[in-house]
């Protein structure tokens, strides 16, 4: 940092702070939808239905809010998310007082359309700052998850039994943290250069971006580094309950996996300047493995916790590398097309492990489901491997 290009300013502490309600809003449904969803659906295995109905909403919305974006700019576009996300909350809390699981499923889906916004915040960071401050930039973002991590948890615990209803409190607390970051939102300025001057057509096709070597292992990096992390922790839950311990418990768990993810942001970006992002991804590919090893040795509360928690510090390695790969493999005026492009891959991604891992979990087991985390694993070091050699043999990058 020099007195010249400070890394901090108004906008980007700002953002950090959205960024905290954002993760306060993902965590609090990542650790209470499979568990109501539980209790109100028809069959076990269809538990995790409101947490899939959130990514998948989230994978829909990736090109509405492209389009929204790419029209009203950065900060109409983030409030129009925040506005859904007080809504969605809304109707989860009248799903859950009259135990309407279909309608539970519906109101997370909505919820999809502002985590497909606020996963833009990371990207909106790069903007507020100069360019050699950029990777900090996405990782201090990243870090301000360390609110949702702290609150989150702690917010669904707190309002379990605030009514009759289980967790009717957390549904309504989170309509409130949404409103809060409409205000906060209201605040930040995004440079006028930012706000899209270019339809979503211009610059290169979008096979064309897609193709590239680089942007593949950021998808690949992202989207199965979301997975992975997803398909335990939203088991995470239902495997403790299904152990017997009690939801405080849960909620610690979930709390310190969660500071796993984001604490790391307060250095991330300063190891990828200095070591390289593919060392850094590398380094999250062998803590998901280590993760998975240490899940395997059993289910009291200190294997979980410390698994957890080192799933949380891989998925940040490898999400906030998978960040800064994406930004170098396009041009300012094919900006929205490819954060949308990598945001539907994650978001496909965590549908997908979202239904599995209460179909899993309920069915096969913790077992089981930390044997299957393998695979996607492996391909993700697989593609790391790759990228590095296909640029020592080119000679055309130094990451």
């Amino acid at each position: 940092m020099t007195n010249k290009h400070p890394l901090f300013n108004k906008n980007l502490i700002l953002l950090i702070v959205c960024q905290g309600l954002f993760l306060t809003n993902n965590v609090t449904f990542i650790a209470i939808n499979g568990l109501v969803g539980l209790s109100l659906s028809p069959a076990a295995w269809m538990a995790t239905l409101p947490v899939m109905g959130y990514v998948v909403g989230a994978a829909f919305s990736t090109s509405i809010v492209a389009k929204t974006q790419n029209y009203f700019g950065r900060k109409i576009s983030f409030q129009l998310g925040l506005l859904v996300a007080i809504f969605s909350a809304l109707i989860c809390a009248y799903a859950a007082y009259t135990k309407n699981f279909w309608l539970l499923v519906c109101g997370t889906f909505i919820a999809g359309y502002y985590s497909a916004n606020g996963q833009l915040y990371r990207f909106a960071a790069a903007e507020l700052t100069v360019v050699s401050q950029r990777d900090k930039a996405v990782s201090w973002v990243l870090a301000g998850g360390i609110l949702g991590a702290i609150v989150g948890p702690n917010l669904a615990s707190w309002t379990k039994n605030l009514f009759d209803t289980a967790f009717l409190g957390a549904y309504l607390t989170l309509s409130i943290a949404a409103i809060i970051g409409i205000i906060v939102m209201q605040y930040i300025h995004f440079p006028a250069e930012f706000k899209t001057q270019h339809s979503l057509g211009a610059g290169r096709d979008l096979k064309t971006i897609l193709r590239q070597p680089v942007f593949m292992v950021a998808v690949i990096g992202a989207s199965l580094g979301y997975g992975v992390m997803n398909l335990l922790m939203a088991a995470t839950p239902l495997a403790m309950q299904i152990c017997g311990l009690p939801f405080s418990e849960t909620a610690l768990v979930l709390e310190w996996h969660v500071i796993g993810m984001f604490a790391p942001g307060f250095f991330t970006g300063s190891l990828i300047q200095r070591f390289g992002t593919l060392k850094i991804m590398g380094i999250g590919v062998a803590l998901n493995c280590i993760c998975i090893a240490i899940a395997l040795t059993g289910t009291n509360l200190h294997q979980f916790l410390i698994a957890l928690f080192l799933l949380g510090v891989g998925w940040n390695f490898l999400f906030t590398g998978s960040t800064s790969l994406a930004m170098t493999a396009y041009k300012p005026e094919e900006r929205d097309k490819a954060q949308a492009a990598i945001n539907f891959f994650v978001f496909g991604t965590m549908a997908f492990t979202s239904f599995g891992s209460g179909a899993l979990i309920t069915t096969q087991g913790w077992t089981i489901l930390n044997l299957g985390s393998i695979i996607p694993v492996v391909i993700t070091g697989g593609a790391l491997i790759w990228l590095g050699m296909h640029h020592r043999k080119n000679k055309t990058w130094n990451q």
